[in-house]
């Protein structure tokens, strides 16, 4: 039986719960169910903390297990990352007082605030720059401030926070992180199918099936519009003259998509959802 960590709480626990629903297997109906079993699909989920699920997995207590790249490398443990999941994105810099920094080698021998202490050390000394990590589980922007420290390496959005609290982003990107899928040095069975099932639910997010009628001597520049993965399908109507088309398209041009191909002469164009593929 496979056993898979899902965290327990966090922006990632109820879009990696809701994936693996899409994916066909059992989840939790109750956030205080730590564990539960899914015979049908012979495996079984271990609902756990996010940052505790990457020293399970390295331990081969657990086959598989869905983290973030950043506390996997914050963590340190030799789990392998092996499926990028497309959401849970972040994105970690540093940060100082304006004019304080310019480049990582301005760091060299000051106080570091972050939540993340071994993703920090790391890309520091890969660069050979030696800081004081001063670690922290939250509100990083108020170290400095506060006199814990002399800059801040924490994740940034827009970057509103890190300005409100009077700091200026500096340096390469530490980290570029997102959901992800790892897995345990030791081998498992079952490991290859949640993968093929985890992907299946990514293609059926990016893409949208499009249907349309078209004149059949408008087939190959309809084509050219809209190619699809392989190639359309094409199927004959009563009315010779048109023919049925349907394609498979990514969802973020399918508008756009539209309006060329009702420009173009199709007409009847519906867009259907995918609940899961497999290319």
């Amino acid at each position: 039986m496979l056993r898979i960590a899902v965290p327990n709480k966090g922006s990632l626990s109820t879009t990696a719960i809701e994936m693996l629903d899409e994916a066909g297997y059992a989840t939790r109906r109750d956030s205080k169910q730590l564990h539960l079993i899914d015979s049908a699909n012979d495996v079984e989920f271990f609902y756990l903390r996010p940052r505790d699920i990457a020293t399970y997995v390295a331990s081969g207590a657990l086959d598989v297990g869905i983290t973030g790249r950043d506390l996997l490398l914050d963590t340190q443990q030799p789990a392998e990352e092996i499926e990028a999941l497309g959401f849970g994105g972040s994105t970690f810099r540093f940060a100082g007082r304006p004019g304080r920094f310019r480049e990582l080698e301005d760091l060299a021998g000051v106080r570091v605030a972050t939540s993340y202490p071994g993703l920090v050390q790391s890309f520091l000394a890969e660069r050979g720059v030696t800081v004081d990590v001063v670690r922290l589980d939250g509100a990083v922007e108020s170290a400095i401030e506060l006199g814990v420290a002399d800059a801040v390496a924490d994740v940034v959005s827009t970057g509103t926070t890190l300005r409100q609290a009077g700091l200026e982003i500096f340096g390469d990107v530490l980290l570029q992180s997102e959901a992800v899928l790892i897995r345990s040095p030791k081998e498992a069975a079952g490991i290859d199918r949640l993968v093929r099932r985890l992907r299946g639910v990514l293609v059926a997010r990016r893409y949208v099936m499009l249907d349309f009628d078209l004149p059949q001597n408008l087939i190959d520049q309809a084509a050219e519009i809209a190619p699809g993965k392989e190639s359309p399908t094409i199927s004959p109507l009563r009315d010779l003259d048109w023919v049925a088309v349907r394609v498979m398209l990514e969802r973020r041009s399918i508008n756009r998509v539209m309006d060329e191909l009702y420009e173009l002469g199709a007409r009847a164009l519906l867009v259907t959802e995918i609940n899961n593929a497999r290319l």
